[in-house]
């Protein structure tokens, strides 16, 4: 209880992860909030309000305050970090340095937004590391040698592509086309080809059990419920994996061409790297069935998942945060003493 337990945040659009100094991962929570709109009250956060996407009563309303890997809701998200911060150090009587990894696009706004909600949260010291950067760490990437290596991060709100080299990013690009988008692509392609409207949990699991982004040699099939369109009643799909290469092609194809884009961005010394060593994918996106094999066709460079790709980057700012003399310099940080909304 006495001692500090400084913290990494890998703060999703879809999932926050919590690493802590010592311990490693303490926390994996959806970032979803629960909140009663007569009173205001949080009624509840993380896997709970999760469970209530789409299924609440009027007054109650489930939250996702963070959009396209950016803060949409100040201070919802401030609460959630609050609650999550309570929930893996306790009572702690030090405040956490806290260490939290951003998209490598944000604007400098959108950053200080992120050291705010931090600060007001209860942390002593906030830092910030680039996605890219700490998914590298996590992936086991040398980065402090002058070579090449590139990396693709997609989460639920962005997909980061970015070429690393000397402990920095020399080019990079992020896209608001990730996890989400292809969900938001498979109920469109639902409604408009067979009439029926399904929810995005729906969505999201079709995605999960046949979703693929690449041509498959054995057609599999799901069933799902929905709402007819024509009649307003439930009604049962079959969908195949065909439909969901039809219904997300535009979606890979936008990922793929932010590869292509960065690849042709990259000095020739570290293409030469990157073509030797490959292209490592982390984060959940990537867990798209023949994602790896369409950025493989489209750039002709091998691609490899990394291990634990969904904890990669709460892996990384966590090592991050393990060597804070090293990296310090590099990070963006503020005092809690100093609030960027002033």
């Amino acid at each position: 209880m006495g001692i500090r337990s400084d913290m990494g945040i890998d703060l999703g659009t879809a999932t926050v992860l919590v690493y802590i100094k010592g311990k490693g991962i303490v926390l994996q929570e959806p970032s979803v909030v629960a909140i009663d709109r007569n009173t205001d009250k949080i009624l509840a956060v993380g896997e709970e309000a999760r469970s209530m996407l789409g299924r609440t009563p009027g007054n109650i309303v489930a939250i996702r305050p963070l959009k396209d890997g950016v803060i949409s809701d100040f201070d919802i998200t401030e609460k959630m970090l609050k609650y999550f911060i309570k929930k893996t150090i306790g009572k702690s009587i030090f405040k956490p340095r806290v260490i939290v990894c951003v998209p490598s696009g944000v604007t400098e706004v959108e950053k200080r937004a992120v050291l705010d909600a931090c600060n007001q949260a209860g942390a002593k010291k906030t830092y910030l590391i680039e996605e890219p950067v700490a998914a590298a760490i996590g992936a086991g990437v040398e980065l402090s040698k002058p070579s090449g290596s590139m990396i693709i991060d997609m989460g639920g709100g962005t997909t980061d592509v970015a070429v690393l080299s000397l402990g920095g990013i020399v080019v990079s690009k992020s896209i608001k086309i990730a996890g989400d988008k292809f969900d938001e692509a498979i109920v469109r392609y639902i409604r408009k080809k067979y009439n029926v409207m399904i929810g995005l949990r729906s969505a999201e699991d079709l995605k999960i059990s046949i979703g693929t982004a690449f041509p498959v040699e054995e057609e599999n099939f799901v069933e799902v419920r929905g709402r007819n369109l024509v009649t307003g009643l439930p009604k049962n799909l079959t969908i195949s994996s065909t439909d969901m290469l039809e219904a997300l092609e535009e979606t890979v194809t936008t990922v793929a061409d932010a590869v292509h884009a960065v690849l042709e961005k990259t000095p020739p010394e570290l293409s030469a790297d990157i073509s030797e060593k490959g292209i490592i994918m982390t984060g959940g996106g990537c867990l798209l069935k023949g994602l790896d094999k369409l950025v493989a066709k489209r750039t002709g460079v091998p691609v490899y998942i990394a291990e634990e790709p969904i904890s990669c980057v709460a892996e990384g700012t966590g090592k991050a945060l393990e060597m804070l003399d090293v990296y310090e310099s590099s990070l963006l940080s503020s005092d809690s003493k100093k609030s960027y909304r002033e």
